[in-house]
């Protein structure tokens, strides 16, 4: 059991360049089965932390280790997206870059007070996270942008505005951090109560 969030993990990180290439090259019935490996990642991406809080290897490492494959994931996606709706990914290329932009400013800042990337696992996040499998739902299965890419838009600006409050005012470099509140209670001393299920 303590090896399965490591494996989850890896598993996630396998299936991002066969999303990639199943949309690049367009492979028949390529939006059916970008889609069940997308929800098959969410899946593994939900329970590797779960499990390691239970078995207790919810280590820095692992944690790290999770954000940089979540990245790799959600990017290879995202090209997904662009390969497969080209026009549409063009005609809304300000949001999509503004949440580019903020996405790189969290690692702007934590690298630079920290000399870490971020890795605060947020509850907004995890919200943010939900909303971009909506979104992608939508783009890749229907070829349609609508209120759930905005949604994703909103959810997201706010989530890294959340992500860089935490790194501001943490006192030193911390993993899986629920909030910018949480954040305050830690650099006011106090200890934060864990969940299993949540951080």
């Amino acid at each position: 059991m303590k090896k399965l969030p490591y494996i989850l993990i890896a598993t996630r990180f396998l299936i991002a360049p066969i999303i990639f290439l199943l949309a690049y090259f367009e492979i028949e019935n390529s939006r059916n089965l970008i889609l069940i490996l997308m929800y098959f990642g969410l899946f593994t991406d939900i329970f590797d932390g779960i499990i390691a809080r239970k078995v207790g290897v919810s280590s820095e490492k692992l944690r790290r280790l999770d954000s940089q494959t979540d990245l790799v994931f959600w990017l290879s996606i995202g090209f997904a997206t662009y390969f497969l709706n080209p026009e549409i990914i063009q005609e809304h290329w300000k949001s999509i870059a503004l949440i580019f932009i903020m996405e790189a400013l969290c690692y702007i800042i934590s690298l630079w007070k920290f000399g870490k990337e971020t890795c605060t696992h947020a509850w907004l996040a995890k919200l943010w996270g939900l909303s971009l499998l909506i979104a992608f739902t939508s783009l890749i299965g229907f070829s349609e942008a609508g209120w759930a890419f905005y949604l994703c838009v909103i959810l997201g600006f706010i989530s890294h505005l959340d992500v860089i409050l935490i790194i501001l005012i943490l006192p030193k470099w911390q993993f899986d951090v629920p909030s910018s509140y949480h954040a305050w209670k830690i650099r006011n001393g106090k200890m934060l109560k864990k969940s299993v299920l949540l951080n």
